[in-house]
């Protein structure tokens, strides 16, 4: 049975890392002591070490310890072995050539099918989706495909923003970029907002955190959907 939280991002204004949500971590991952943690994205250019040194100091807080992927000479296996996965933030593109490089996208999708549960959090987030095509990220690395996990039957826009009233901003919004996405594609877009996450159990898809999402359809105009909404009608 699939177990998967899809979060908006990983640290959101005045708390720690992964503050926010530890309370539902300790529920999500009450069956795994080690939680294997792939840093492949990298923020800011971040060690491989240093970031797992980072996600170690937030999971220790629940009793949980963290070992890195990079930290394996067979990656396959740790993947297979593993009793809980977590794929941090950071670089999109980065994050994806590394699992196309390494070969493991298919390990990751047979570990979570099976029951693995799986924390993303930002750029861990976006490869949930069908693709990759709507990061935020720049395109630093070229990966051999934008074609992701497809853990949920559309795609994502975690750290989703609103227009700023009376901005005299004027760059594209966020809306702006879906709507161009939308010209050459037709899978929904869901609009995570900071500090909101999708929960799947089994498979049923479910809106969490204390923030609406913005949904995208192809053809539609955008709307709101409530926190707690079930977007099983998505499928």
């Amino acid at each position: 049975m699939k177990s998967i939280i899809i979060a908006s991002t990983s640290t959101i204004h005045g708390s720690g890392y992964l503050e926010y949500l530890l309370d539902e971590l300790k529920i999500h991952f009450k069956s795994a002591n080690e939680i294997l943690f792939i840093p492949y994205a990298r923020p800011g250019g971040i060690s491989h070490d240093d970031y797992t040194e980072i996600a170690s100091k937030a999971f220790k807080t629940i009793g949980k310890t963290i070992k890195g992927l990079h930290e394996f000479e067979n990656t396959q296996e740790a993947i297979q072995n593993a009793q809980g996965i977590f794929v941090g933030g950071g670089n999109t593109f980065v994050l994806v050539s590394q699992l196309y490089k390494n070969n493991i996208l298919l390990a990751i999708q047979n570990a979570i099918n099976k029951g693995t549960p799986y924390l993303g959090t930002s750029a861990g987030s976006n490869i949930c989706g069908l693709t990759m095509h709507t990061t935020n990220d720049m395109p630093i690395m070229y990966p051999p495909s934008f074609k992701t996990l497809g853990l949920v039957p559309f795609n994502i826009n975690p750290h989703y923003l609103d227009p700023i009233e009376g901005s005299t901003h004027m760059g594209e919004t966020r809306e702006t970029r879906i709507k161009e996405f939308h010209a050459f594609n037709t899978q929904p877009v869901i609009g995570l907002r900071e500090g909101s996450w999708i929960s799947v159990e089994a498979n049923k898809l479910t809106l969490k955190g204390p923030l609406n999402a913005r949904i995208f359809e192809y053809g539609k105009a955008p709307y709101e959907i409530e926190t707690n909404s079930n977007l099983d009608f998505l499928k």
